[in-house]
């Protein structure tokens, strides 16, 4: 299959499952990919490319066409605002594939999609914005830095005030310019099976280019390969999809052998199932979460790694367990939250939170805090982590939970940006609990 009808008709399905409706963006592009396996990993590559591309810079997007169309895009059929976006994505950012294609093929899928009608306006508005690109015209970066940072790295408005708020604007910027940055895949070696050399080797043997992380001893880089769970160091649990940002949250734990450990909103399972390959056979991690469809998750990881000092278990993290109180070792508590750190991989992210959803997360991150912090031993250890870069969830609320447990210090707290840091967007406070007498 060629990258023309086939493939971009994927892509619009995919686009349309996200955007119309509003299912998770790498959720619904692991179900094309898994079903569609048989495509050759350039077309795999080009669904990847295309899909994630015009989800995020979508508000740029449509920004180009509204000046190239009198019909705004939230006024335009679904379908047709898809092609659209995709198009004018493919125009502006790959160079590869010929404008002339673009148009060509985008007409054939609006006719092909029942939209006959329509395939003048929408040759004709990519063929407009192919000719004239060059000239669309963006807010100054001096006089309207909010609107400028709106529309270069499509965020919503109320965003972009937030990232300039918090950080300023040239940071703010260096952000943006990090979640488009492409990265190779960071996954973390099971060291209790094998060791990371050995399975550098075995990719490398695969065609997978690997590159080891420098200060993670954990943690390799993969790039060049086709289908992550097609390869068999994977089936066989030799190592697990994990941000460099996530396994530093267990590494600053400090766990020692014999511990024990509770991660509190564990799915799908990378901390804990990191912390219980640390112990080494030892000790006891119980991995919690809400429903079903999260320890199914827990229960798959766990059987994957082969680990016996682990198990996944269905409890609500903002419900107290008084036969947990002052038992654990360590707690992790890896929190729900506005997931801003992750836009990267997550790019559809930015349109569907709001001010409103962050307030509400913060305070649901303080509600569980305050009932699990009772679970940790006197001289223990709390981890609270967000994949977010939102100060109110991350940096306040530690400050609120200083003041309001006072049997804790803070001992280690870092905020990680994209751009600055390797790794996602991803915050981390390492709390002690005082010791008795």
């Amino acid at each position: 299959m060629g990258q023309g009808e086939n493939s971009r008709e994927l892509i619009l399905d995919t686009l349309l499952l996200i955007d119309r409706d509003g299912e998770y963006s790498h959720i619904a592009l692991k179900q094309v990919l898994d079903k569609y396996q048989y495509l050759d990993k350039k077309e795999r590559a080009f669904i990847t490319r295309v899909v994630n591309g015009t989800l995020e810079r979508m508000i740029e997007l449509d920004h180009i066409i509204h000046s190239f169309s009198k019909v705004k895009v939230n006024k335009m059929k679904p379908v047709i605002r898809m092609i659209l976006r995709s198009g004018v994505y493919q125009i502006k950012y790959m160079d590869a594939v010929p404008d002339s294609a673009v148009c060509n093929e985008s007409v054939k899928l609006a006719g092909k999609r029942g939209f006959t009608g329509l395939k003048g306006f929408v040759n004709g508005v990519l063929r407009n914005v192919s000719r004239n690109l060059a000239r669309v015209e963006y807010p100054s970066r001096e006089k309207d830095p909010e609107g400028y940072l709106s529309i270069r790295y499509s965020l919503p408005a109320w965003l972009a005030a937030q990232w300039i708020s918090e950080y300023g604007l040239e940071k703010a910027e260096e952000i943006g310019e990090g979640f488009f940055a492409e990265r190779p895949l960071c996954v973390r070696c099971n060291t209790s099976r094998i060791s990371r050399e050995e399975l550098a080797e075995r990719l490398r043997r695969e065609g997978v280019e690997v590159t080891p992380d420098e200060e993670v001893p954990c943690a390799l880089w993969l790039q060049g390969y086709d289908h992550v769970a097609g390869l068999p160091e994977f089936r066989e649990g030799l190592f697990y999809v994990q941000d460099l940002s996530s396994m530093r949250a267990v590494l600053w734990a400090d766990s020692k052998e014999g511990d024990q450990v509770l991660d509190v909103c564990a799915a799908p399972g990378g901390k804990a199932i990191h912390v219980a390959e640390m112990l080494r056979g030892t000790g006891m991690v119980e991995a919690r979460d809400l429903t079903d469809y999260k320890i199914g998750l827990l229960e798959e990881n766990i059987r994957r790694a082969g680990l016996a000092n682990i198990r996944a278990v269905k409890w609500d993290a903002t419900l107290p367990d008084p036969e947990k109180e002052e038992k654990m070792d360590i707690v992790l508590a890896d929190l729900p939250c506005s997931g801003l750190g992750v836009l990267g991989k997550k790019p559809d992210l930015r349109y569907k939170m709001t001010p409103e959803k962050e307030e509400e997360l913060a305070r649901l991150q303080q509600k569980i805090l305050s009932v699990v912090q009772a679970y940790v031993k006197p001289g223990g250890t709390l981890v609270y982590s967000t994949c977010t870069i939102h100060r109110a969830e991350n940096e306040e609320n530690t400050r609120w939970f200083l003041e309001n447990h006072p049997k804790f210090r803070l001992r280690k707290e870092r905020q990680l940006l994209p751009g600055a840091d390797r790794g996602d967007g991803f915050y981390i406070a390492v709390m002690e609990k005082e010791r008795h007498g």
